[in-house]
């Protein structure tokens, strides 16, 4: 399918591996020329490297962590006028909500509420005046399904979601629209980081513990991050237009619900 979008400029949060660099990647594919951005340099650089030789699009590698100010100075810097905008950034880490501390509370809103919500306010005046813009913002599953000793992540998510709620329904009628991406188990380094942490409490190997996720998952397997790239690419498309303030769970089936 021709997404209609080749030409278009787009900035991807956290995209040097994982979901990230899948959604990088795809858009690539479909003719967008991408920022790419991490905060490991020879990552990074080895990912552009990869998506120009494959697609030929232009790259932009923006190093620095976008929690920051100067972090999303330069990334704007880098692509003022953006078509797209995939927002990503990395989940605080496993912990029990009862060993959470002040400033780790505020680190995970920062990262998954503040960042993502500073850079739709900075890059949708401009979509609204082109009369085209795609925003995607890159959650969790556990925004519908929360996780024990996921509580930050899925309240600073869950608030990320409220908050462009009614912010889609105010752009929707200059073409421009604003979805999430809830990820379930993907083979990332996240989920290996998780498994590996379940191996260690359980008296396992990661292989088990893996091995463990993918039997409880309807699809009976983890995802492959090019499936959510594509989801993403699609969302990003001129085909998606008339989909916006919506939350797509990828997940293989594992939220039991209906919604």
């Amino acid at each position: 399918m021709d997404l209609g979008i080749a030409g278009r400029k787009a900035i991807v949060c956290a995209s040097s591996a994982g979901l990230g660099r899948a959604c990088a990647l795809e858009l690539a594919r479909a003719g967008v020329d991408v920022v790419v951005n991490g905060r490991d340099t020879a990552k990074l650089t080895e990912t552009a490297a990869a998506i120009r030789a494959e697609t030929g699009v232009t790259v932009i590698e923006v190093v620095g962590d976008l929690s920051t100010e100067e972090g999303r100075a330069a990334l704007l810097a880098a692509c003022p006028d953006p078509d797209i905008l995939v927002n990503n950034n990395g989940g605080p880490p496993l912990k029990p909500y009862t060993e959470l501390e002040a400033d780790g509370i505020r680190a995970g809103i920062e990262a998954n509420f503040v960042t993502p919500a500073l850079l739709i306010q900075a890059v949708l005046p401009g979509m609204v005046e082109r009369g085209f813009g795609r925003v995607v913002n890159i959650t969790s599953g556990s925004v519908k399904m929360p996780l024990p000793g996921l509580d930050l992540s899925s309240g600073a998510r869950a608030g990320l979601t409220g908050f462009v709620a009614g912010i889609a329904r105010q752009v929707a009628g200059s073409n421009v629209t604003i979805n999430g991406l809830l990820p379930g188990s993907f083979d990332t380094a996240r989920i290996a980081s998780m498994t590996e942490a379940a191996a260690k409490k359980n008296g396992t190997t990661p292989a088990e513990e893996k091995a463990k996720r993918a039997e409880s998952i309807p699809a009976k397997r983890i995802g492959d991050p090019a499936e959510f790239g594509a989801a993403c690419a699609f969302l990003c498309s001129d085909k998606a237009g008339f989909i916006t303030g919506q939350s797509l769970l990828i997940d293989g089936g594992a939220f039991p619900g209906i919604l």
